[in-house]
């Protein structure tokens, strides 16, 4: 008995659905050879003197910090540990930003974005320069962003959020809450808008439970080394920093125990340059600032219940500083933009900074520039970077197609807000904060098109041709084989003759049989190409007229 044998896609067809991803395909060699050249441009890594080398050290040490660093990235980092090259780090972080703009992609694609628009939303994430530095640096920003955006594509994926795909988004923005700690209010913020766009019970609670439990754990795991159950040490202190911008303790009016947190005259340039200025009211405490990390938090609430108008004109001041047109430098002593340049870095004299290189990668050292490559990335900086105006359009962009289609669009467009407000209103303005905020407001804005346009309608055009030129191959080969397994007249009996047990309507001559083949096949093909959505209906309609001997089993 022959069985229903499938073969494979014709060619046509698999080229017609590459052909759709040309563009995106395009794009992603372009960005990979653009990271091999800054890889090459600058070695070994770029290291931050203090960031980078905490976080090596807690690979190697892992405990959770009571400080502004979580386990999330330095459990990457401990993977990386055996092969001890931060090269092979900064190697690792490009392939991470790779695979985060094809993820981008395909949950635009998903969501019936055209090719041209879901490879333009991309491009800024590929291509910038500034995500070309950040991959390139020993930091937790690109784990970060791929956490952030693999949660929503996940959420995004289907129109109808279930169970296993919540908890599966749950578990990534835990893993991006313990990355950085901003994620955390960013979870509150995805439950809120699932809430409101009525994803059913079930899949919140999945949601809340796959996200808990990851931090609880953490949390208790943090108890036993610093007493508390928290997630960090250092949010009240942030939170004070943030405060001091604005604090009136004669409007405050703070009991005793908090008074000694009141501005003291120290005055810097940001909000964040109080957490490390050595004059600070806070520093100049016994014990060190994080160690009272719960004083800072008491005074910081009640300074902003105080003065609500103070703290939310400085929160807005600091956050249009994203959409200027030249970076503007906050504090004055950083780099907003446009930081690769030619010569070689030297790294402070630092106890910690011996203790990672004699235990993580003997070959860490100060960044150096190597030519040509450097040479054309300083260049490339200067027309690879998105300037805030623009941000600012796209997420114009997001907020429109937050409107007009809320159940697809309204996720990630809250998100890009609440990345781009949110380590404001907790600490400060920071250039570096801002680039998780470019991919998902892109993710929001490439939505505004809403499905069903003239290029949507010319795409599922092509790929019913498609799948109508596959079905029919298919039919032909079905038929073929159905004509084939028939008996032949020589191998039953002589012609015009009966063979025993077996009626006259069963046997036809090898004319007759090819003849009825080639019309089913026909058939079949025409069927095929005039109602491609029921192809089985095609080939019944074929099959069905033939006699009832000739059958698709041998006698």
């Amino acid at each position: 008995m022959l069985t229903d044998t499938r073969v494979a896609l014709p060619p046509q067809r698999r080229l017609v659905a590459l052909a759709g991803h040309r563009v995106f395909a395009a794009s992603l060699l372009l960005a990979a050879a653009l990271r091999v050249v800054t890889m090459l441009g600058y070695r070994p890594a770029t290291l931050y003197w203090y960031d980078s080398f905490t976080y090596l050290d807690t690979a190697v040490h892992p405990a959770p910090s009571a400080t502004f660093h979580p386990i999330g990235y330095p459990l990457l980092l401990r993977a990386l540990l055996p092969f001890h090259s931060v090269e092979l780090v900064a190697a690792v972080q490009h392939v991470i930003g790779l695979g985060t703009g094809t993820l981008l992609y395909a949950v635009l694609r998903r969501r019936s974005a055209p090719g041209w628009v879901a490879a333009s939303a991309a491009v800024p994430l590929l291509f910038d320069a500034s995500f070309l530095r950040l991959e390139q640096a020993v930091l937790s920003d690109t784990q970060f962003i791929f956490l952030i955006v693999a949660g929503l594509a996940v959420l995004m994926w289907s129109p109808r959020l279930s169970v296993r795909a919540a908890g599966g988004a749950g578990l990534l923005f835990a893993l991006a809450a313990l990355t950085r700690t901003i994620a955390l209010p960013l979870l509150l913020l995805v439950v809120l808008v699932l809430a409101v766009r009525r994803a059913g019970w079930r899949p919140l609670v999945a949601l809340v439970l796959a996200g808990s439990l990851p931090l609880a754990g953490y949390a208790a795991w943090y108890a036993r080394h610093h007493g508390r159950f928290a997630i960090s040490g250092a949010d009240g202190v942030a939170l004070w920093a943030r405060t001091m911008t604005f604090a009136d303790c004669a409007r405050i009016q703070p009991p005793p125990d908090l008074a000694r947190l009141c501005p003291n005259g120290t005055t810097v340039d940001a909000a964040s340059e109080y957490v490390w200025a050595p004059g600070a009211s806070l520093n100049l405490l016994p014990g060190g600032r994080f160690a009272h990390n719960d004083l800072a938090r008491s005074f910081a609430i009640d300074a902003i219940l105080a003065q609500p108008l103070d703290y939310l004109g400085d929160v807005v001041r600091d956050t249009a500083i994203a959409f200027s047109w030249t970076p503007i430098p906050h504090p004055d002593r950083t780099t907003p933009a446009f930081g690769f340049r030619i010569g070689q870095g030297e790294l402070p004299d630092q106890p910690l900074i011996d203790k990672v290189r004699r235990e993580y990668d003997r070959d860490i050292r100060g960044l150096s520039s190597v030519s040509p490559y450097a040479d054309f990335l300083v260049a490339y900086q200067y027309a690879a970077y998105l300037r805030g105006p623009f941000l600012g359009v796209i997420l114009l962009l997001g907020g429109v197609a937050a409107v007009r289609r809320p159940g697809v669009a309204l996720l990630p467009w809250a998100v890009a807000a609440g990345l781009l407000i949110g380590p404001v209103a907790v600490l400060d303005f920071d250039h570096r904060y801002v680039l998780p905020v470019v991919p998902v407001a892109c993710l929001a804005a490439a939505l505004v098109q809403a499905p069903g346009g003239r290029a949507e309608r010319r795409r599922a055009r092509t790929a019913r041709r498609a799948r109508s030129a596959a079905r029919g191959s298919r039919c032909s080969w079905r038929a073929w084989l159905s004509a084939m397994s028939r008996p032949m007249s020589s191998n039953a009996t002589s012609a015009g003759s009966v063979s025993p047990g077996r009626s006259p309507a069963s046997t036809a001559r090898p004319a007759s049989l090819h003849s009825r083949a080639d019309q089913a096949s026909n058939r079949a093909s025409i069927a095929s190409r005039t109602a491609p959505s029921r192809p089985s209906n095609s080939w019944a309609a074929a099959t069905k007229k033939q006699p009832p001997g000739n059958t698709s089993r041998s006698r």
